[in-house]
């Protein structure tokens, strides 16, 4: 079981270090980050923090799931593994895939290709 837990629905004052300190009552915790807008610099309103241990991580998300922090209900639960993303240009994790309408694209026709 996975130590890194997930906390969503954060209000916008909360910071890294404040983040550490309420999920510290719980156990060790190895880091506390809240995500932030690259362009403005203002919190995203969610986060994640790694524990020590699952055994302590689990404990924290039990006691703090549905808990409200500024009037806003948080939601704690064990952080997922990213999924690969699709970008609409084609490019992916595994490369660049061609378009996969067959009356698009370059086509069989020599040098130039496409379809008359």
């Amino acid at each position: 079981m996975s130590s890194k837990i997930y906390v969503g629905n954060l209000p916008y004052s909360v910071t890294d270090s404040s983040l550490k300190s309420n999920f510290a009552e719980f156990g060790n915790v190895s880091s506390a980050k809240v995500m932030m807008d690259r362009d403005t610099g203002t919190s995203k309103g969610f986060g994640f923090v790694e524990m020590a241990s699952a055994e302590v991580a689990q404990a924290a998300i039990s006691a703090l799931n549905g808990m409200s922090v500024d009037g806003r209900a948080i939601v704690v639960s064990l952080a997922r593994p990213r999924e690969a993303s699709r970008d609409s240009n084609g490019y992916s994790a595994g490369g660049y895939t061609a378009a996969k309408r067959s009356d698009i694209g370059y086509g069989t026709g020599g040098f130039g290709g496409g379809r008359y």
